[in-house]
């Protein structure tokens, strides 16, 4: 019991300090914000700062969640301290066919609250 009250504690406390690192993500980068999908890789992008990422490759999966620490260019890192991962934008978010794309890490996303629906 006494290690699972530890477990906790560490997990709420690691939260906490992951959200006290981001800041809000600025203006002119507001078109990055929402939740961006392509068949093995998806991509939430918070107004708090913060992302969840995860991309599937054969039978491996890599995910991170956690503040962007800033954008250089149309590119973002993500992470605390020295432990980041940029993520390499291509192509930023735009309007294509009445669909918001944006190619990540070579990845065209399509943004899922404006996505069709095919009938």
């Amino acid at each position: 019991m006494q290690i699972a009250r530890l477990q906790t504690f560490w997990i709420v406390a690691a939260s906490l300090a992951l959200a006290a690192c981001s800041k809000p993500i600025p203006p002119e980068y507001r078109d990055y914000i929402g939740d961006w999908q392509a068949a093995n890789m998806s991509l939430s992008i918070f107004a708090d700062g913060t992302i969840r990422y995860e991309r599937r490759e054969g039978h491996s999966t890599r995910s991170i969640e956690g503040p962007i620490q800033r954008f250089d260019g149309s590119d973002f890192l993500v992470g605390i301290g020295p432990l980041t991962t940029t993520f390499a934008v291509s192509a930023r978010p735009h309007e294509y066919d009445g669909e918001w794309r944006m190619t990540v890490d070579g990845v065209e996303l399509a943004k899922l609250d404006t996505l069709r629906v095919e009938r």
